[in-house]
């Protein structure tokens, strides 16, 4: 869960360094405008979207130029037709222009991750098995896509190193083993969640005798899957993750495991196709 406390300050920060790398010194190509010109400028999309970032873009604008005015024609999490306007700015053209592609390029990526999630989570709304993303985001924008993934109707995985274990295999071979790697977590952070990834069905039994809260099934047939809930029986949380698709996303969920972790949702973006107008 993003606290509201991280989300402001990485939006703050997001947009800084943005604007820092777009603009540098100085807009010159905005100079070509007078300084009292105003403008109205219109947002729309080119194709079906979840919008996801108005933070980002609200952000955006105002570190820019505070004398404009956004209005939003939907809300964040909407589900917008192609060729809808929705959003609106109004105020000197200077600030508007030069804002118009960092304002753009956060739209068009967290629209992006969160239509992409959207559009997954509905291959299994009938489902309880939740979709998860994973850290395989893109650098100095973990808490931005991770924040999308919500928007799409997602849940986040750990947001980093800090906040949670995951004990993969080479973890345990560094530990000695999935019980020692398991007594020295607890031993370290007692409150933090344990998930160990698991390759067999041994590891799979040794995971649950060390008492893990998660046990992530790495690569395990649809089959295997199967076997292992009943197995689990409910005992710890089971989460798929491994080469899995959007074809094969609803057999996996079908198998019963609680969660399916998927790498694809962040880093492989496809952005929305948004086109910004002046009057």
């Amino acid at each position: 869960m993003i606290s509201a406390e991280r989300l402001h300050s990485a939006i703050l920060k997001d947009v800084q360094h943005a604007l820092a790398e777009d603009v540098g010194d100085g807009d010159i190509t905005a100079q070509l405008i007078g300084s009292d010109t105003q403008a109205t400028a219109h947002v729309l999309t080119r194709e079906p979207m979840v919008l996801a970032g108005q933070p980002w873009v609200n952000a955006t604008f105002n570190a820019l130029d505070p004398r404009l005015t956004l209005q939003w024609h939907a809300k964040e999490g909407d589900l917008i037709t192609k060729d809808r306007v929705f959003l609106t700015i109004t105020g000197p053209a200077r600030s508007i222009l030069t804002g118009e592609r960092t304002a753009l390029n956060f739209l068009q990526t967290l629209s992006g991750v969160a239509t992409k999630v959207h559009n997954y989570g509905q291959h299994i709304i009938d489902l309880p098995t939740r979709i998860l993303d994973t850290r395989k985001t893109l650098p100095g924008l973990r808490i931005a896509q991770k924040y999308a993934v919500t928007v799409g109707g997602g849940q986040n995985h750990r947001l980093g190193l800090y906040d949670a274990f995951l004990i993969k295999e080479n973890h345990i071979l560094a530990a000695g083993g999935i019980a020692q790697a398991v007594q020295k977590a607890r031993a370290i952070a007692p409150h933090k969640p344990i998930e160990i990834e698991v390759e067999n069905f041994a590891e799979l039994e040794a995971a649950l005798q060390a008492g893990a809260d998660i046990i992530m099934l790495d690569n395990f047939t649809l089959a295997d899957m199967q076997h292992a809930v009943k197995h689990v029986n409910g005992r710890c949380k089971l989460e798929a993750s491994g080469n899995i698709t959007l074809q094969t996303l609803r057999d996996v969920a079908l198998t019963g495991v609680d969660y399916i972790s998927m790498g694809t949702l962040t880093k492989d973006v496809q952005a929305i196709d948004l086109s910004m107008r002046l009057e």
